[in-house]
């Protein structure tokens, strides 16, 4: 227990907090600004350091505070003048965890993920909806540089850009000869971004987090060319939940991603996330988070409950809507906070609109870690036996299941001494059992929300678009870890911040910049590495391993893949 109590807080640390910088006041003066950026309605003012120019937290959106708390994103179009961008952009409220669980796993990482040195070093607040950029120094508002618009993950939770440094990957790219822009955008998150139930279906303030994304793109459509950017070469690019986002944006408004008559982005590249089915914004399940946030602001009583939330002062919202499961708990998966049908903005639920070609069709990289269901299935340790798991799923997860539609899944992972040789961290026999049914837990939570949901979004993308080329990976290269194995977020280390820079991260980061430049990751490839064999053709995949890259058919687990098919249209969260 120590071990994993350990492990994790390095988990919140390293993968979710990412590097730290201190808070500052985005109006603060600096006299170290050393680079310049002249926007219709500013002059921006960024640093310098390692080879890379930054600018963090320019603002795209009024401040989502008062009256504009659980409002669609208001377009900033006022004068900044001379805006301090030298600094790291201040967060989003965040929704880490809850010390109010009986857990004592989940109380302790509650606690500790609300401490002020992991929660708010980058000045959390309402204000939070800007936009970082980040482009190799000397780059000149004449270069037209292709654009990385990088949406982070945190199961719509948690998260906010300045987790996430640029600057390896920019230099990275100069290293290839091909530099490019990158760009991260901050969105709302939790309560704050993602509350549903019938008053916000109602208020027309459903999905706000994916609204800000939006607005994001379109602040680069307008602004990227005075960074040196080409907004007509924008491929959008997000982890977890950012994938989900990536994948929700080709979905939004019907699959129509223009703006001023052009498309706001070219390529999508999704790692560990792709199609999330759920139920209405005005589901029984959304509206019994809405109700307990409601009861805990003390609101439940008023004529008009979604007013009162938005009377509320900040520190007492934020504790309302902390106040369901967190992701890291016993009903985590459940997510308490996540995009919802809402009939305007995401009509239908995303497998739906996919089925019907309601989405924008554009190449894509779409890939996942091997063992994505280890690290969220440390939370059940008291389902053990395959009619504990089937249950667990039925209550907590998946609520508009049968218990013979979800034992018909179960029943694939095997059952006693074949649940554990066969389960994840994948390859690796009897060991890393840490809790009894931790293994089968971890594969099929893995496989149903990540890795076989990836190959049924492939397989209806090429039947609705076979002319669409569609790249996808596995990634293995930390196979070797203790209980976790190739976790889910471990990408964020390898692929992102290049830890460790192994042949892995060389590669991978190559090929992704690659698909920037042409929309395909083989092209401008050396002899260093294999080429990428598209998806459509002969249903091959990558495997990213630690020292070499290999193909393999993405066939693997296909029992479980066909009881998920069978019975996807009730595994909506």
């Amino acid at each position: 227990m120590k071990l994993l109590i350990l492990l994790l807080l390095c988990l919140f640390k390293v993968v979710l907090c990412g590097p730290k910088a201190l808070p500052r006041s985005p109006q603060q003066a600096s006299s170290g600004a050393t680079a310049t950026a002249i926007l219709p309605h500013a002059t921006v003012l960024g640093k310098t350091a390692d080879g890379v120019e930054s600018f963090g937290g320019i603002p795209y959106a009024e401040a989502a505070t008062g009256q504009l708390r659980l409002k669609p994103p208001k377009r900033l179009q006022r004068e900044l003048g001379t805006f301090d961008a030298t600094g790291p952009a201040a967060a989003c409220p965040q929704f880490a965890g809850s010390p109010d669980s009986l857990s004592f796993l989940e109380k302790v990482l509650g606690s500790i993920a609300n401490l002020p040195f992991t929660q708010h070093v980058s000045g959390e607040t309402e204000d939070c909806l800007s936009i970082t950029v980040a482009r190799p120094a000397g780059t000149t508002s004449n270069d037209k540089l292709p654009v990385l618009f990088w949406i982070y993950g945190g199961a719509f939770e948690l998260g906010w850009s300045s987790m996430y440094d640029g600057t390896g990957l920019v230099n990275h790219g100069v290293d290839l000869q091909k530099p490019f822009i990158f760009v991260a955008v901050n969105y709302r998150v939790a309560g704050f971004g993602f509350l549903a139930g019938k008053e916000i279906l109602a208020d027309g303030s459903a999905n706000l987090g994916l609204l800000d994304q939006r607005m994001g793109l379109e602040w680069v459509a307008d602004n990227i060319g005075a960074f040196g950017g080409d907004p007509d070469r924008v491929v959008i690019w997000g982890e977890s939940a950012g994938a989900i986002s990536v994948m929700d944006q080709m979905l939004l408004f019907d699959g129509d991603s223009s703006y001023n008559g052009k498309p706001l982005f070219r390529g999508a590249i999704m790692n560990s996330g792709s199609t999330l089915p759920a139920e209405a914004m005005d589901s029984g399940r959304a509206q019994a988070v809405y109700d307990q946030v409601v009861n805990k602001a003390g609101c439940t009583d008023s004529v008009d409950t979604l007013q009162c939330l938005r009377d509320l002062e900040y520190a007492d919202f934020l504790a309302a809507v902390s106040t369901p499961p967190g992701l890291l708990s016993y009903g985590g998966l459940a997510l308490s906070y996540l995009p919802r049908p809402d009939g305007t903005a995401l009509r239908e639920s995303p497998e739906i609109m996919l089925q019907k070609g309601h989405y924008r069709p554009i190449p894509i990289i779409l890939g996942d870690q091997q063992d994505e269901g280890t690290l969220f299935a440390l939370f059940q340790s008291n389902v053990t036996s395959k009619s504990d798991l089937v249950e667990y799923l039925k209550t907590i997860v998946f609520l508009l299941a049968t218990e013979e539609q979800l034992t018909d899944i179960v029943d694939t992972y095997g059952d006693g001494l074949s649940s554990v040789v066969d389960g994840s961290p994948f390859g690796t026999g009897l060991l890393n059992e840490v809790f009894p049914g931790f293994k089968r837990r971890a594969a099929l939570l893995g496989d149903v929300l990540f890795t076989l949901s990836r190959r049924g979004t492939l397989e209806v993308m090429e039947e609705a678009h076979s002319d669409i080329p569609l790249w996808t990976y596995l990634s293995t290269y930390d196979s070797g870890t203790p209980v976790l194995g190739t976790f889910h977020g471990s990408d964020i280390l390898q692929v992102f911040f290049g830890i460790k820079d192994n042949y892995a991260a060389q590669s991978i980061r190559t090929y992704f910049i690659n698909f920037l430049y042409n929309l395909n990751p083989n092209e401008g490839l050396n002899d260093q590495y294999p080429e990428w064999p598209m998806w459509n053709a002969g249903k091959t995949m990558m495997d990213f391993k630690a020292d070499r890259t290999e193909t393999m058919v993405d066939d693997f687990r296909n029992a479980s893949y066909e009881a998920i098919l069978r019975n996807v249209e009730v595994l909506k969260l």
